[in-house]
């Protein structure tokens, strides 16, 4: 959870007042993780989930349109300083490549959490394809916020384990019979 990724301890095992409102105990329980953009909306799809939802999508869409279009500039950059078709195409694969590799790795994000030092090896090359990022958070964003699954099923497993140790006993174990 939040200790993995180096984040605030806001996961879903926090306790705290946030959760008071979404049927948790009124002595603590788990907290949902905030989400980007959507904050913890997600968990009852209010406070404007939906238009979140949608700006989320037409905002990471036109990103990457901007982001083809910078990339055309630079493709008429290398042609017009005539380096050859090799670096040309050399260039163009490797935008390809690495975007589709950011796509898949991003994609994947959504359903679960990365290591840490992995992430951090593939900077470089998330970074350069830095449009299949942002087209894999398109896609995502027209069925649900970026990451919601994999945080639902963590904040129901920290819900559903803060019910076992909450939930009290039937009877005084003083009366219970004894094994002889």
């Amino acid at each position: 959870m939040s200790d993995e990724t180096g984040t605030p301890d806001t996961s879903a095992g926090s306790a705290g007042p946030a959760a008071q409102g979404d049927g948790a105990a009124q002595g603590g329980g788990p907290r949902p993780e905030p989400l980007r953009f959507f904050g913890t909306s997600w968990v009852d799809h209010d406070n404007g989930y939906a238009a979140r939802r949608a700006a989320v999508a037409v905002g990471s869409l036109a990103a990457a349109a901007v982001s083809c279009l910078v990339l055309r500039f630079a493709y008429e950059g290398i042609r017009i300083a005539d380096t050859g078709s090799f670096v040309t195409v050399l260039v163009v694969a490797m935008f390809a490549i690495c975007s589709a590799l950011a796509f898949r790795n991003t994609w994947e994000g959504f359903g679960k959490r990365h290591d840490p030092q992995r992430q951090a090896g593939l900077r470089g090359l998330l970074a350069i394809g830095f449009v299949g990022s942002l087209l894999a958070y398109f896609f995502r964003s027209l069925t649900e916020a970026p990451g919601e699954k994999l945080h639902r099923e963590e904040y129901e497993k920290a819900r559903e384990a803060h019910e076992r140790r909450t939930t009290r006993r039937t009877g005084s174990p003083s009366k219970k019979k004894r094994r002889r």
